[in-house]
């Protein structure tokens, strides 16, 4: 069994007043006393009950990542970058995947609201997010992740998707290629929607070329196996060029086509989006968008502490980082690590 508080101070020759001040104040307590304490804890073995203590502060010592996907190495290293943030404020970060299900996203936001964690870092699935508004009621700090806020009292840190959809797809028709194919996921996710956008501005900029869609059921490489089959189906105008909505999906087509005996970029000229470090290690190095992963979540991290730390003051902005194209083999027979 546990030693309580109790223990502790009868043991230290103390009240329980001086033991909650060495736990929570210990610029209160002598050196000597606090030392003696310290020992006491020590023999004892004694873990103070935290969950007590923040029932009582109203407040857990809990930063959560609320992210589509916790499995998506994207994600991972986003966190991550929200993590060293949470490390210098003295707080455990959390991460949640909402699997790209908004019924699974609102019961996690409801579960974390209820844990009272100190802020949300959250990547969306869709548009209508209904715990927001109980969360800012309660006073639970959210900054958008990975997705731009439409409102100015929201807090944001984004990637310019429309411009990364842009960006691929005019590599593609730089190369040549005339018939494209995007490969999205659900399109409820507006970073879908937005590189599929920038993917459809260059195609309008050039009356030769077009650009078919195919909707994936999720941002998964067996969704993108499942693609590539359907891209291998459209025998009238075949695509020669491929731009998909997330590394994932990239890697799916790309691993389908090779199993098949195809040849990439061949048969099909691929660009996939994020540039995990899965991309530069595929069979054949996968061309992709970057985004700075990491500095995305520490910068929101940053974000949220602001609020944590100044409630009530109007600290909201919203951060928009640019990508960039890092040029590998699914696109290029001479690649030798170029970056666009």
């Amino acid at each position: 069994m546990a030693a309580s508080m109790r223990e502790v101070a009868a043991l230290a020759g103390v009240s329980m007043g001086t033991i909650s001040n060495v736990l929570n104040r210990p610029d209160m307590v002598s050196e000597t006393t606090r030392e003696r304490v310290e020992a006491a804890i020590a023999q004892l073995g004694f873990v103070r009950n935290d969950a007590a203590r923040q029932l009582r502060a109203g407040q857990s010592r809990m930063l959560a990542v609320v992210v589509l996907d916790a499995r998506n190495p994207f994600f991972l290293d986003v966190a991550a970058g929200a993590e060293s943030v949470a490390d210098a404020n003295d707080l455990l970060m959390v991460l949640v995947g909402s699997g790209e299900s908004e019924d699974r996203e609102n019961r996690q936001l409801r579960l974390l609201m209820e844990q009272r964690v100190q802020g949300i870092l959250l990547s969306p699935v869709g548009e209508n997010i209904p715990m927001l508004d109980k969360l800012d009621r309660q006073g639970t700090p959210v900054v958008l992740l990975d997705r731009g806020s439409r409102t100015p009292g929201r807090s944001s840190v984004a990637v310019d998707d429309v411009h990364g959809g842009h960006l691929a797809t005019r590599h593609l028709m730089d190369l040549g290629h005339r018939d494209l194919v995007f490969v999205g996921g659900p399109p409820s996710i507006r970073q879908v929607r937005d590189r599929r956008a920038g993917a459809l501005d260059a195609v309008a900029d050039s009356a030769s070329t077009r650009m078919s869609t195919i909707w994936a059921e999720s941002l998964s490489i067996e969704a993108g196996a499942k693609a590539a089959g359907r891209i291998l189906d459209m025998t009238d105008n075949p695509p020669t060029g491929a731009v998909c909505a997330n590394d994932l999906l990239a890697l799916g087509v790309l691993q389908e086509y090779i199993q098949r005996g195809l040849r990439v970029p061949d048969d099909l000229a691929i660009v996939g989006y994020d540039d995990i470090d899965y991309a530069a290690g595929a069979a054949v190095p996968l061309t992709s968008v970057s985004q700075p992963r990491a500095e995305l979540g520490h910068a929101a991290a940053e974000l949220l502490m602001e609020q944590v730390n100044n409630q009530g003051e109007n600290t909201f902005r919203q951060l928009t980082f640019t990508p960039s194209l890092v040029v590998r083999g699914s696109t290029d027979h001479g690649w030798r690590g170029a970056r666009a």
